[in-house]
């Protein structure tokens, strides 16, 4: 009867440390987009090339074409940045998304300012469009009127960039523009 108790709780104790090992062993994966996957390859040269398009207030929107120099690959996104200032320090933040995700962003974004701005909404709303590495941009129902954004890094309220009307269009126009480019 002893050994069957001994057998039990060696059991229940192997079991318990298994679970504990597969709970805490998961890694938490970030959202990456295609490009920041290329670029970060192990036992490659890459060249980084930094396009100009435009800025938004203080945003910066550029193309960032990315090449592997030894086997001549090469890919193209959109590179978002915003320098943040801290109290005691400064913070760049940065946001890609792939040549893929820009033509679902100009339609999004066509969408809100076509269907979304002439209406109104009776309770708190939020439409997003977000891509796989994290960026979103969308608006909110507040207050009586439509509030847009971008925010550049998920989970990063620091990230946030608050557009009125006139640079939610102007940003729509550097996507046209990055769509042509890419």
């Amino acid at each position: 009867m002893s050994s069957n108790k001994t057998t039990i709780k060696t059991s229940l104790i192997i079991s318990l440390l298994l679970i504990c090992t597969i709970a805490f062993g998961q890694e938490k994966k970030e959202n990456v987009s295609n490009a920041e996957l290329f670029s970060s390859q192990a036992g490659t040269l890459i060249e980084k090339e930094f396009i100009d398009l435009g800025n938004i207030g203080k945003t910066e929107i550029q193309i960032l074409k990315i090449t592997d120099m030894i086997s001549g690959k090469s890919v193209r996104s959109l590179r978002i940045t915003q320098k943040v200032k801290g109290s005691y320090s400064s913070d760049t933040k940065i946001a890609h998304l792939d040549s893929d995700e820009i033509d679902g962003l100009i339609k999004s974004m066509n969408v809100i300012k076509k269907s979304v701005f002439g209406t109104s909404a009776k309770n708190y709303t939020e439409i997003t469009f977000r891509s796989r590495g994290g960026f979103e941009t969308g608006c909110f129902w507040s207050k009586n009127d439509w509030s847009t954004y971008l925010q550049i890094e998920k989970y990063d309220r620091k990230s946030m960039v608050w557009l009125n009307r006139d640079d939610f269009d102007e940003f729509l126009d550097l996507m046209e523009l990055a769509k042509t480019k890419i």
